[in-house]
């Protein structure tokens, strides 16, 4: 309506102005209600077709969008393992800092892990202290041996030596049992000696790997133990919070809450049309109004413009995806954030603006090689982005109307 009340005043104005006083032509005689269309058809023809060049003018070079949001993120609360809540320590609503208890599981399958762990870590440290009572008697035991050899060796050498000395003074029978007494006391002191490794072997490696085996599981235990207590991993405040002692909860099926992170709105999240994909440019100068700050006209400056449209993603399934799914165009987003500092304090969270980006032709117009009508175009685009301007604190003005009233809120 602004854009054709503008071209009427270029347009059909002047064609009633040359009719009336040129003409002679009287509203009620000549130009009335049935030849209005004869008498200013040249006006009213050019008024439609600049209304539409300025329409389109304006909303290609300075788009605007109505899907403008102060985005944020939930961090939902959700324990690593299932169980059966024992205790909560928050309510609803309730606001909460890094590291702050939510709620407790039930502990005791962890608890029972954990004694079992510490009985196996001591019954293996007795097992080292037996070991070494084995150690010692081994040792007394290669002593004994090598005592027994070393006489077995004595006698067998003292009636070889009497039966060489003195051909059969000892029965050539009584020479062979002490040679085969010497080698069974051989074989005692070896097996002594192997059992003595044994006990080393089991002393050094084997009993330190079981108990190093069984810490593992201790503090395995122990960590099974500490998912237990569930604990708030920001900042932030507890929403839909229902938990009470006794209910189950599952990391799958049923979270237990959502934490909403405290933050200050620093930037807006909009959505343009995709015919705006070469007008969106980071850098360009923007204007928002928002519901939740009524009568209030922020400027933005674009941050970031997202160089893929969401519509068209693709995910790996079990399905073959039709081009027809894809029917439906998507948006462009751009990231805005304030001109200045601190503007947008008082947006909550998830507060629904009004959007605005104008193109701005200063440096183009820089250039000295430009010629007289492309230098008037590009005056003209930066100047018709005054209307837009002006549909926006129009919209701002009515938009609490609108809200209030008309919208029965």
């Amino acid at each position: 309506m602004l854009e054709l009340l503008l071209c009427s005043m270029l347009t059909v104005l002047p064609d009633y102005l040359y009719r009336r006083y040129r003409q002679g032509k009287r509203i009620g005689r000549e130009i009335t209600l049935f030849t209005v269309w004869f008498e200013l058809r040249w006006g009213i023809t050019l008024c439609l077709i600049l209304t539409l060049a300025l329409i389109t003018t304006i909303f290609y070079f300075h788009p605007s969008t109505k899907s403008a949001t102060s985005v944020f993120r939930t961090v939902t609360v959700l324990p690593q393992i299932n169980g059966r809540v024992a205790e909560t320590f928050v309510e609803l609503n309730q606001r909460v800092v890094e590291g702050q208890p939510l709620f407790r599981l039930d502990s005791t399958e962890q608890e029972a892990d954990i004694a079992t762990a510490r009985r196996r870590i001591a019954e293996v440290e007795a097992a080292m202290v037996v070991a070494k009572s084995r150690l010692a008697e081994a040792e007394g035991r290669i002593v004994q041996a090598r005592g027994a050899l070393q006489l077995a060796r004595d006698e067998y050498e003292a009636r070889a030596e009497a039966n060489r000395k003195s051909a059969g003074a000892i029965a050539e029978r009584e020479v062979e049992r002490m040679r085969v007494q010497v080698d069974t006391q051989q074989g005692a002191l070896d097996a002594a000696l192997a059992s003595r490794e044994a006990i080393v072997s089991e002393i050094e490696f084997k009993l330190p790997a079981e108990k190093a085996s069984a810490e593992a599981a201790l503090h395995e235990a122990e960590v099974e133990l500490e998912k237990t207590l569930v604990v708030a991993g920001t900042d932030g405040v507890v929403q839909q919070f229902a938990l009470r002692p006794g209910d189950i909860v599952n990391p799958m099926l049923r979270p237990a809450g959502i934490l909403v992170p405290e933050r200050r709105a620093t930037g807006l999240m909009a959505g343009f049309g995709q015919i705006e994909a070469q007008v969106m440019k980071v850098g360009m100068i923007g204007e928002v109004t928002c519901i939740a700050m009524p009568w209030r006209i922020v400027p933005m400056v674009v941050t970031e413009v997202q160089n893929v449209i969401a519509s068209g993603q693709v995910r790996s399934t079990d399905t073959l995806i039709d081009v027809q799914q894809f029917a439906k165009p998507g948006s462009i987003i751009v990231i805005m954030e304030p001109l200045y500092p601190g503007q947008l304090d008082d947006l909550p969270q998830g507060g629904s603006c009004i959007a605005n980006a104008y193109t701005s032709n200063y440096e183009a117009l820089q250039s000295p090689n430009l010629g007289a009508l492309q230098r008037f175009g590009l005056h003209a685009i930066d100047t018709v982005g005054l209307v837009h301007a002006m549909i926006l604190r129009i919209q701002a003005l009515l938009l609490p109307i609108q809200t209030l009233v008309f919208g029965g809120h």
